[in-house]
């Protein structure tokens, strides 16, 4: 009889689709540990590091590990970030699951994120996370959309090297191709979501540069949207 696999829901899974084969992976903010088993369990990566700020989901990420066999091949760490990890034990870095604002403080910690393959998947301010990933000498390489129970959340495969800063408007549809299913939807969301910021701003008593860049990016989004 087959051994029972793990499976995961659509925003793990599409992570999992984009970690290169025998990696050694980091995976920041682990929580269940679902992510490393997965990959364990189909022979996509030889080693798995696990981290997490707070002992309760660590802990249970290892009685996860344990449930499904796994636990020798994953060294569970209680470290803010990648606080307690070195550069020789990793080669791909996953950030998912947590704010724009928060993944960029954690690759600030450690400049040899440079040097890795890094899948970063911000819960929220994704529009902060692009252009500091620019200004901080990484470059996105590749950006993914996924639906996960009626969100759409971006995906950015990055690196470190040079790149453009995002223009008003990719701060916030981002790098994902058009032809992507999830693309209007995820543009359309962005103008509805800004198009209210405006509003509200329109209506204070000195709106100022935020309102003049929200309606610069407004403009561009609905731009974007007029070429679709």
């Amino acid at each position: 009889m087959a051994q029972m696999q793990l499976t995961l829901q659509p925003r793990l899974q599409a992570i999992a689709d984009l970690v290169p084969q025998g990696s050694r992976i980091a995976d920041v903010g682990t929580d269940h540990g679902y992510l490393p088993i997965y990959l364990l369990q189909r022979n996509r990566i030889s080693c798995a590091i696990a981290t997490d700020i707070r002992p309760g989901p660590l802990e249970h990420g290892k009685r996860t590990a344990r449930e499904w066999g796994r636990e020798h091949q994953i060294s569970f760490r209680l470290c803010d970030g990648l606080a307690e990890v070195s550069p020789q034990e990793v080669d791909t870095v996953v950030i998912a699951g947590m704010g724009g604002e928060t993944i960029a403080a954690i690759l600030d910690a450690v400049p040899w994120c440079h040097e890795k393959e890094l899948l970063l998947q911000p819960m929220s301010r994704a529009e902060f996370l692009r252009p500091w990933l620019a200004a901080h000498h990484y470059r996105i390489l590749e950006e993914q959309l996924v639906l996960d129970k009626g969100h759409i959340y971006p995906i950015l495969r990055a690196t470190g090297g040079q790149m453009d800063p995002p223009s008003p408007g990719e701060r916030y549809y981002g790098f994902s191709k058009v032809e992507c299913p999830l693309f209007r939807d995820y543009l359309q969301d962005w103008c509805r979501r800004l198009q209210l910021a405006s509003d509200g701003l329109r209506n204070t008593r000195e709106p100022g540069a935020r309102l003049y860049a929200l309606e610069e990016a407004l403009r561009a989004l609905k731009e974007k949207e007029g070429t679709l």
